[in-house]
C-alpha cells in the first residue's frame, strides 16, 4: 500500500507556509547596502537563471526603477529579504541601484506629509 502523500503546509489566507530564510538559503544579511529608499532597476542582462521564484518577480517589477520598499510590499516578502534576495541580483549584474533624487529645489510636501501622518494615526 502506498504511502500517504504528505499534505502542504497551507494557511487559507497567507498561501503556503515557508519560512522566508529558505529562499536564501539561511542567509540574514543582505551582501550590499541597501536602505528602503534604494531605488533598483533591472539591467536586462541576461544572468544565468535565478535560483528562486522570487528573483523572476523582482526581476519583473525593476523594469521601472522602484524602491526597496515598494518591491518588498510587492513581493510580499520581509524587507532583510527583499535585501537578501536584491543582493544576489546586483552581484550577477542583473539590477543596478541609486539613490532617491533628492533635490533641494524640491522641498518636501507638508500638506502632503500631514495627509500621511493623519491616515497612518487613523489606520492605528
Amino acid at each position: 500500500m502506498p504511502e500517504p502523500r504528505p499534505e502542504p503546509w497551507l494557511d487559507d489566507d497567507a498561501g503556503a507556509l515557508v519560512r522566508p530564510f529558505t529562499a536564501t538559503g539561511g542567509r540574514t544579511r543582505p551582501a550590499a547596502e541597501l536602505d528602503l529608499m534604494t531605488l533598483v532597476r533591472a539591467t536586462g542582462a541576461d544572468v544565468r537563471g535565478p535560483a528562486v521564484p522570487e528573483h523572476d518577480q523582482m526581476l519583473a517589477l525593476c523594469r521601472r526603477p522602484v524602491s526597496v520598499a515598494e518591491l518588498a510590499a510587492h513581493v510580499r516578502l520581509p524587507v532583510t529579504l527583499t535585501k537578501v534576495l536584491l543582493s544576489d541580483l546586483l552581484e550577477r549584474g542583473a539590477v543596478t541601484t541609486r539613490a532617491p533624487e533628492l533635490t533641494p529645489h524640491q522641498p518636501t510636501d507638508k500638506d502632503l506629509l500631514e495627509a500621511v501622518l493623519h491616515g497612518l494615526r487613523k489606520r492605528l
